[in-house]
């Protein structure tokens, strides 16, 4: 089974890379720069060359403020390309495994989003997204939803909080938005588990068990590094003002496919690989 990662020079793609390359089986990861998918035909060129079996989508605009602004820009990585990735891919027979967001919910719900809930994206990053998550379905290919994602190679909440244990006697994190924090390599081996297997195409929801807030998952943070918990103190949202609105409530059902485990147990076991990567600042919030 040959293997095409595009966004390869993203976290989670290297996490895919990794996950196919012990198995033995061909992969190629490419960035934007050796593969933009918003040139149609570079992308038709590659693939009818390449001729994967499977491809996992990790690119994408992923600047959620930045969106509000230059929505159209956004919405040709999120949008446009995915649906001329996802048309290629039903043409050459390949199953395309095309990654996306809870922001595409609007986070008002009660509980968890199942997978059949009716998206209502609140910003211009989540209708982009939402409008890749179409187009893959409207050509059969699979759509995985994923949230909080975290892990090494990459700026992201985890890495920033052990940054700032080191410098910030405090930390304010906010304490009223819900999710459901997912570290990369188990998002990784769900992603190719999912291509390898006989599930229709769909949408699928890909994140840890169990619910945290922001603040829940920093003290965990602060705690797993050693550090006083009580450092971090609760804030609301509106402490953190910023250009797009976020979801309250990013909790994801699994309700198709395999489950994950407990973000608890998944942060003890990627620490030992965090901890010993060089720090990365991101925003808090």
């Amino acid at each position: 089974m040959r293997w095409l990662v595009t966004g390869g020079g993203g976290m989670l793609a290297a996490d895919v890379v990794h996950r196919i390359a012990v198995t033995g089986e061909p992969v190629l990861a490419l960035a934007r720069a050796e593969l933009d998918l918003r040139d149609a035909r570079a992308v038709r060129d590659f693939v009818g060359a390449y001729r994967p079996r499977a491809v996992v989508n990790c690119a994408g605009w992923t600047a959620v403020d930045l969106a509000e602004t230059r929505e159209a820009a956004a919405m040709e990585v999120n949008g446009t390309a995915v649906r001329t990735l996802a048309e290629v891919c039903e043409r050459s027979g390949a199953r395309l495994v095309h990654v996306s967001t809870d922001y595409v919910f609007d986070g008002t719900a009660a509980g968890p989003y199942p997978e059949d809930a009716t998206p209502r994206p609140v910003n211009a990053y989540g209708r982009t997204k939402l409008a890749g998550e179409r187009a893959a379905l409207e050509h059969g290919q699979y759509v995985v939803r994923t949230a909080w994602l975290y892990g090494a190679g990459g700026p992201n909440f985890v890495r920033t909080m052990m940054d700032l244990a080191a410098t910030r006697p405090t930390v304010d994190v906010v304490d009223d938005q819900r999710g459901q924090p997912t570290w990369s390599a188990d998002l990784a081996d769900h992603l190719v588990r999912l291509a390898q297997s006989d599930l229709p195409p769909d949408v699928y929801h890909a994140t840890s068990a169990g619910e945290t807030t922001w603040y829940g998952l920093a003290r965990e943070v602060f705690g797993l590094l050693g550090a006083d918990p009580d450092r971090v103190r609760p804030v609301p949202s509106t402490a953190f003002p910023r250009p797009a609105r976020r979801p309250a409530n990013s909790l994801l059902a699994i309700t198709r496919g395999e489950p994950i485990r407990h973000w608890r147990d998944a942060l003890h076991a990627a620490w030992p690989v965090l901890s010993g990567e060089a720090g990365r600042r991101c925003d808090v919030a």
